[in-house]
């Protein structure tokens, strides 16, 4: 079985509150984009995880896809076992969620591989206990997040973006953009109803004040390379460049792949963590017939 787990935006990003536990209560609007992971299953009677691609994804025994495994098979009483590999593509520390995908594409296939039976439903309340985003990276689609993530209004789009993404040669510590946020003295919040309305209108372009990340000042003063790449991005002709999650990434967006592509050609030779993708609906691909 092959698995393509996708990573995401946000497309907003506010925060509402902190709980007792210290989590952040959120409301965002966030979005699957086709920058994937690639996750692969084979039969196997112990459980293993093999990890090839871009690095910074920590020891194997705590990757995300392990600990999904290991859960999974906790809360089904499953014997079997799985032959794991992931390819990673999608840039760490980057605020695309690509743990968080990894892991929920793990519980979805290895409920598949091992005919556990679980409904997504369920899947979300596992996946929750491994991060906030995984419910999200379940069910997929355009989708407003509130409280920790959990909290899913998912929301029909049949529109599509072209999206240039750009990463500063580092990562961000989540941890410390969220304390440098909590030092800050201002937060201009996004509105997320027009925010949503300019996303499936197609009226971004028009309404780009509405578009913001609270996270975004605190992280540009952490790295401010996150600035420059905004700015570089606006240039070429996005109708839109902000940061996702707590960055680093920064992603624009353009009116057609044709602009898109006139962007990457003229930001490769300054860029080298730069990568075309788009929007889409899905969070996951399954290939069960390998």
């Amino acid at each position: 079985m092959i698995l393509h787990a996708f990573a995401k935006i946000n497309w907003t990003l506010m925060i509402t509150g902190v709980r007792p536990d210290g989590y952040h209560l959120l409301d965002m609007l966030m979005q699957p984009v086709s920058l994937s992971d690639r996750i692969t299953i084979q039969p196997s009677s112990g459980l293993s995880l093999a990890v090839s691609g871009s690095g910074g994804v920590g020891p194997d025994e705590n990757n995300l896809v392990l600990r999904a495994a290991r859960l999974l098979r906790e809360h089904t009483g499953v014997r079997q076992g799985a032959a794991l590999s992931l390819e990673k593509n999608i840039p760490v520390q980057a605020g695309m969620g690509g743990g968080s995908s990894d892991a929920a594409a793990a519980l979805k296939g290895l409920n598949l591989f091992w005919k556990t039976g679980l409904s997504d439903d369920e899947l979300e309340t596992l996946g929750v206990k491994l991060g906030a985003d995984v419910p999200f990276f379940i069910r997929g689609g355009l989708a407003r997040s509130r409280g920790i993530g959990e909290q899913l209004e998912r929301i029909p789009c049949s529109r599509f973006y072209p999206l240039l993404v750009l990463q500063p040669s580092g990562g961000l510590s989540t941890g410390a953009v969220f304390r440098a946020f909590h030092e800050s003295t201002s937060v201009r919040n996004p509105e997320n109803g027009a925010a949503l309305e300019a996303i499936l209108s197609g009226g971004i372009a028009g309404a780009s004040s509405a578009f913001a990340n609270v996270l975004e000042p605190v992280s540009r003063a952490l790295c401010p390379e996150i600035a420059r790449m905004a700015e570089d991005l606006s240039r070429r002709g996005a109708v839109l460049s902000m940061m996702t999650g707590s960055g680093s990434a920064v992603f624009g967006v353009f009116s057609s792949e044709d602009a898109r592509d006139a962007a990457f050609r003229d930001l490769s030779s300054g860029y080298n963590r730069i990568w075309r993708c788009a929007t889409q609906n899905e969070s996951l691909r399954i290939r069960e017939d390998v």
